[in-house]
């Protein structure tokens, strides 16, 4: 494991009413400490999990629009505000790694289509020319290496649930002995299920260490697939 601690620089930190200062669990934030080599981060859309993630790639060094340290193209507002306000603590730190926004993956490839001969970092196909779940699995198997640390915002958004599952043997194989490290945002009860992974929800206005079984994402899930019917039923009721 290499990143022990996320730090909030309170006092300097500007006007917390703009945003993402607003946030209420970057209010509350003061450090995180981190202990696992998988770790994930959940909560409601808008709850700052995302907002976190991309200010640690910000301070890696990774491209905040997706990528790693050697890969620059633009996309609009991928800049990280909350980057300059964090410390990061690291026990070794590592330079190489890789920063994976789900929702601009599409420029990333078209980045990687403009470089000479590094289509064939990636299987020797164009990620453009691969279904979207195939290109990340793609990335995943091909680009992710050992002694690296890998933050992947929503990952399971463009696969489908034999692939999750696939995903989660690339990610045993490079976390399981020590050598790579993981923080992951998702809403994925598959990827959630990651045996000894510590997750950290970022509900109720503050970040605290849940249980899988305790995550909203485990418990809606499995009540939907017991009693369907009564579910869909409730949904779909005259008022």
């Amino acid at each position: 494991m290499y990143l022990k601690r996320v730090s909030l620089q309170k006092e300097k930190l500007p006007n917390h009413d703009s945003y993402p200062f607003s946030i209420p669990v970057i209010k509350t934030m003061d450090q995180l400490d981190v202990t696992s080599n998988v770790t994930f981060f959940v909560g409601e859309n808008g709850s700052g999990k995302s907002t976190l993630l991309e200010a640690i790639a910000d301070k890696c060094g990774f491209n905040t629009a997706g990528g790693g340290r050697n890969n620059y193209f633009d996309v609009n507002e991928a800049q990280s505000v909350l980057g300059d306000y964090i410390t990061l603590s690291w026990m070794p730190k590592v330079t190489n790694g890789f920063f994976l926004r789900a929702e601009t993956f599409h420029h990333f490839a078209t980045h990687i289509d403009s470089i000479d001969g590094a289509s064939q970092a990636y299987g020797g196909k164009s990620l453009h020319h691969q279904s979207h779940g195939e290109s990340f699995l793609s990335l995943f198997r091909y680009r992710f290496h050992q002694r690296a640390i890998y933050l992947l915002d929503e990952p399971e958004a463009a696969l489908s649930p034999q692939r999750q599952l696939a995903f989660l043997r690339i990610l045993y194989d490079l976390s399981a002995y020590g050598n790579s490290q993981f923080i992951i945002a998702t809403h994925s009860p598959i990827l959630l299920g990651y045996p000894e992974a510590i997750i950290f929800s970022f509900d109720d206005d503050s970040i605290r260490e849940v249980a899988y079984e305790d995550t909203d994402h485990y418990q809606i899930t499995r009540h939907f697939l017991d009693n369907r019917k009564r579910f869909l039923h409730e949904i779909f009721k005259e008022e």
